[in-house]
């Protein structure tokens, strides 16, 4: 079991224990916050908190996890497009409809399924037992370059590279539309939507900061194919980033829902290019997905 502690500074006076927690120790997920609070794992000044406790300066935050439980998801011999391996790292190039992680419901035919079988018993365990290895994600319909730690100390040094933004995340994209501009940011926090909750959406009272880039490559009448570079990974970020400025991805239907004459299955986005410092060895790698063949020929298509 893992314990970590912590001392309240002043400016985070009054935030939620479950939100502080996940905002410092970005690898766990909100909901595995929770459910450790709930199961009396989080203690404040040596009492157990329920999650909407509001912090206070000089708090003492301590809590535990639990040692990864053996998984009980099974490994599946699912073929893998490996961009580089080494002890402590996979990088892979994640095919379009392939889910990431399990999910209650649904066992069987994801990453970690993939990654299970190809790394038998190396993988990290802090995320739990249904995200081993996992220290990011992408979405379903989204291909391209995902990092895998085979290790919890790989795992720890690759999750301190996301959260202070360094590690390089380069996407491509086409979206509806001719830009304004061909270079731009666009910094607007993101956080559930307040209407429809199984959404994400701009929302400035309780988002978190979320910063995308994004350069225009070509443009075509009704379209642009353009490059968004995130400096932060927020839940379906580049979808609500570029809905929100009325560009929305193509074939994404959440965030955009145009009609298309294209027969798509879902956003048209690939992660092409992740950069990072090894565990290992501390060296900068920089590798790119090819962009998959269905996106190709759609710019053919544009063309």
């Amino acid at each position: 079991m893992k314990e970590f502690t912590y001392k309240i500074d002043l400016e985070d006076e009054e935030e939620r224990i479950d939100k502080w927690i996940s905002n410092t120790l970005q690898t766990l997920s909100r909901s595995y916050i929770q459910k450790l609070i709930k199961e009396n794992n989080v203690f404040v000044n040596g009492k157990a908190q329920k999650a909407s406790y509001r912090i206070k300066a000089d708090d003492v935050i301590r809590f535990q996890i639990p040692d990864a439980s053996e998984p009980s998801i099974p490994a599946e011999e699912i073929p893998l497009s490996i961009l580089y391996e080494d002890e402590d790292v996979l990088i892979v190039d994640k095919p379009k409809n392939m889910v990431v992680h399990p999910a209650p419901g649904h066992y069987n035919g994801t990453l970690v399924n993939a990654v299970m079988f190809h790394c038998k018993e190396n993988l990290s365990g802090i995320n739990g037992i249904l995200r081993p290895g996992i220290v990011h994600r992408i979405d379903k319909d989204t291909t391209g370059s995902l990092i895998v730690c085979k290790n919890d100390t790989a795992h720890q040094f690759v999750a301190s590279q996301l959260k202070e933004h360094s590690i390089t995340r380069k996407y491509r994209a086409i979206v509806h539309g001719r830009l304004a501009v061909e270079e731009g940011t666009i910094n607007a926090p993101i956080g559930r939507d307040e209407k429809e909750r199984k959404k994400m959406a701009v929302n400035e009272k309780n988002g978190k900061p979320a910063v995308t880039h994004y350069k225009v490559l070509k443009t075509f009448r009704e379209y642009s194919y353009i490059e968004c570079r995130l400096e932060t990974g927020r839940t379906h970020q580049i979808r609500v980033h570029m809905a929100s400025i009325g560009h929305p991805l193509l074939g994404d239907m959440v965030y955009g829902n145009r009609k298309t004459n294209y027969h798509l299955e879902g956003q048209t986005l690939h992660a092409m290019t992740i950069g990072l410092k090894l565990p290992s060895t501390g060296e900068y790698l920089e590798i790119s997905a090819p962009l998959p063949a269905y996106f190709e020929h759609l710019l053919e298509i544009l063309e």
